[in-house]
């Protein structure tokens, strides 16, 4: 019966993250290039309504089309003009917000040269930005910003990469006052992405800056770092293979798949977290403590994550309740009233439950389950990001909502 829950929620996410709106409304022609092509290039492009125009020139080729959102299992047919280009639009408005897309070129699989690149689905694949009504918390404003800085710290446990990367925020103020310490939030990217993700594609560290700017979040440190200790999933390892490892608790991969879909060979069942767990909790957390001017301590420590990053926090932080106090899942399953049950002292060390999708995800799990903690008396948040499915604009708003609740001593 958990496998079938668990292949229906797969299946509605994947599903409802590629489906466009249809409109009977005539397209505009108002369209203009994405914010994320590259300087000069023209195509691809976006309308007011949100529909998205693809132009590739392939004379040669017998049949191009766009691939969209995390690996590609939807998107649109490209027509062939006389002078060997390829343009074709999609059949109705995307959703707001940042996709990943590539072409299938006689099936091959390539990227659009128009556009920049980003890490997703384990591979660097297109992007493109649909402009959002409420992109104004994410956009880079004048304001007082913060740092992103790529650390290296070192890694007994994967021995074969003996030094393992991270980027982490340091709020505007950090360099002003050398005595301040800062709380720290440990945020963790979806499957198939890598430690750029969260600044790169969501943002983080410009949401922050604006929430700080406007005073409605206290200022803390974000360390974001790779999710898995399988080096070959990252840019350029040797094989964009599955999971791996042995399967972890199903209880934790229901819990997830709820919200998230599966990947890889076996799909999220396989997925195994204890190497990473290792590596976060004995190796980074130590560094960051050690390096930067971190509150040190169990109430001034979170762990956060989208999708699979979600599935991670789950688990982790039942286990770590000594080290971790607020926990943070974006389209990565709920803290049930059974968590709760089965961890000691939940009610006395956990100060922050925060739980989100989208409103084409599963919301009726996440505010079922808010309801159900409630009535148990466990403070939770539970948030649904309006018009948006398994994407980058569900977990982007979901940071803007859950940063202002962290660490209000």
């Amino acid at each position: 019966m958990k496998t079938k829950l668990i292949l229906l929620a797969v299946a509605s996410v994947a599903a409802s993250q590629l489906c466009m709106a249809q409109t009977n409304q005539p397209m505009m022609k108002d369209f203009k290039p994405s914010s994320l092509n590259q300087p000069g290039q023209q195509y691809p492009q976006v309308n007011s309504q949100r529909y998205a125009r693809f132009h590739i020139v392939a004379p040669q080729a017998q049949s191009v089309r766009v691939s969209l959102g995390l690996g590609g299992r939807g998107g649109t047919a490209l027509t062939k003009a006389e002078d060997g280009s390829w343009t074709g639009t999609t059949e109705g408005p995307m959703d707001e917000g940042f996709h990943y897309y590539h072409l299938s070129v006689d099936g091959g699989t390539f990227n659009d040269p128009g556009t920049l690149n980003f890490y997703g689905s384990t591979r660097w694949e297109s992007g493109i930005e649909i402009p959002a009504h409420d992109q104004d918390f994410y956009a880079l404003k004048d304001v007082p910003h913060g740092q992103v800085q790529m650390v290296l710290f070192p890694s007994k446990f994967t021995n074969t990469i003996p030094v393992r990367t991270a980027f982490v925020y340091t709020p505007p103020d950090y360099d002003k006052d050398p005595a301040k310490r800062y709380p720290v939030l440990y945020l963790q990217h979806g499957w198939g992405e890598n430690e750029y993700a969260w600044w790169n594609q969501g943002h983080a560290n410009l949401i922050m800056d604006n929430l700080i700017a406007e005073n409605k979040a206290r200022p803390f440190i974000i360390v974001m770092t790779y999710g898995m200790t399988n080096e070959g999933m990252r840019p350029g390892g040797r094989r964009p293979g599955g999971l791996g490892g042995a399967a972890t608790t199903n209880a934790v991969a229901a819990n997830a798949a709820s919200n998230a879909p599966a990947r890889g060979s076996g799909g999220f069942p396989n997925f195994n977290v204890a190497g990473f767990e290792t590596v976060l909790v004995d190796e980074l957390i130590p560094y960051i403590d050690a390096n930067f001017r971190t509150l040190a301590d169990q109430p001034h420590r979170g762990m956060a994550g989208l999708s699979m990053g979600g599935m991670e926090t789950h688990s982790i932080t039942l286990k770590h309740l000594d080290t971790f106090s607020h926990i943070g899942l974006l389209s990565g399953g709920v803290i049930s009233p059974a968590d709760v049950t089965n961890t000691p002292s939940f009610k006395e060390k956990v100060k922050v439950v925060f739980c989100s999708c989208g409103s084409r995800e599963n919301p009726g799990n996440i505010n079922a389950n808010h309801e159900a903690l409630d009535q148990i008396g466990i403070k939770n948040t539970a948030y649904v990001s309006p018009d948006t499915a398994h994407e980058f604009q569900t977990w982007r708003r979901s940071l803007h909502e859950m940063a202002p609740l962290l660490f209000q001593d």
